[in-house]
């Protein structure tokens, strides 16, 4: 037996994931909130999601080649980026929307700033953004949904009650009601979400303490107390779920550091909560994710953990 030791360069610690192991499992989290939402609308959303998720892909292959770096379209990074804008927009908009908005999502947001790894927001919802800005009218009509009969016609559960008006939370939990083609279920979400906990991709702290805070943010703030009836709605609806498990926690644009998370959960929950209840729009959870992103930098600076045996001076110079 040789007593010969192979030393080598650091990290020693090996593990079997990598990028498109991770993302792979991602695509397949999303997948019952996919079928769901094309069964729930149709072909046409269907359409939209092979085409926002080609679209993706391609501009990111075209981008690689015209700059001449190596392609990275085999990391299914924007398979993921496809799919989650595509879950994002209502079905009856035009596909050729979906082709801009996967365009600037993956040229714009992703690429420009260094590829995977360098952006400082989410993909999808810097491409959904995008649209909603340009296209306001397209993304805001649910009127191609004709399953859900209430006192406002063609408007979402959230605009609903916003209204004045009451909603359905049953409905709401299965996911036959007007709305994105994949915010619509949460019990396709919750799937999901349980096969990203169990395979170790996401933890409960950033949509744990997102969720809590926006809950304990609408019993002070939203106008009905302890309803329970409005809270579950208000959880359920404006693709809250969907942003909460698979966009807040995106490794790129979220914090590393255990109290960092938390920190960012609650700036999640704060902000989604001023802009449903004090702005104009019923829904936030986009615009809450993406200026989160922005505060990750000075998030994970005020949370990284003290080094062991690092002793910090106090004021007067005592230890």
């Amino acid at each position: 037996m040789s007593n010969l030791l192979n030393v080598t360069s650091s990290p020693h610690v090996r593990a079997k994931d990598d990028t498109q192991r991770i993302m792979l499992y991602v695509v397949i989290s999303l997948l019952p909130a996919t079928f769901f939402g094309i069964f729930n609308f149709g072909y046409k959303a269907l359409i939209l999601v092979l085409v926002s998720v080609l679209s993706a892909v391609c501009a990111e292959y075209v981008y690689d080649r015209i700059v001449h770096k190596k392609t990275t379209i085999g990391d299914l990074s924007a398979v993921v980026t496809g799919l989650l804008l595509a879950l994002n927009l209502p079905s009856s908009l035009p596909w050729w929307m979906a082709v801009l908005g996967s365009v600037f999502a993956i040229i714009v947001v992703k690429c420009l700033f260094g590829g995977l790894g360098q952006n400082f927001m989410n993909p999808a919802l810097g491409g959904r953004v995008f649209l909603v800005l340009s296209f306001t009218g397209a993304m805001t009509d649910f009127s191609d949904y004709a399953g859900y009969a209430d006192t406002f016609s063609g408007a979402t559960p959230l605009a609903t009650l916003k209204a004045g008006g009451s909603v359905d939370t049953l409905r709401m939990l299965i996911g036959n009601i007007p709305g994105t083609i994949g915010e619509t279920s949460v019990i396709a979400l919750l799937i999901g979400a349980i096969f990203l906990l169990l395979m170790g991709v996401i933890d409960l702290r950033i949509p744990g303490t997102y969720i809590l805070t926006f809950a304990i943010f609408t019993i002070l703030f939203g106008g009905h107390g302890l309803d329970m009836n409005f809270l579950i709605a208000e959880i359920c609806g404006g693709g809250l779920i969907l942003g909460a498990f698979f966009m807040a926690t995106d490794y790129v644009t979220s914090p590393i550091t255990p109290m960092g998370k938390i920190v960012f959960g609650i700036c999640l929950g704060l902000l989604t909560g001023i802009f449903r209840y004090f702005g104009a729009s019923a829904e936030g959870v986009s615009y809450a994710i993406i200026f989160s992103n922005l505060l990750v930098p000075l998030i994970e600076k005020v949370t990284i953990p003290r080094a062991f045996g690092i002793v910090r001076e106090r004021k007067g110079g005592e230890k």
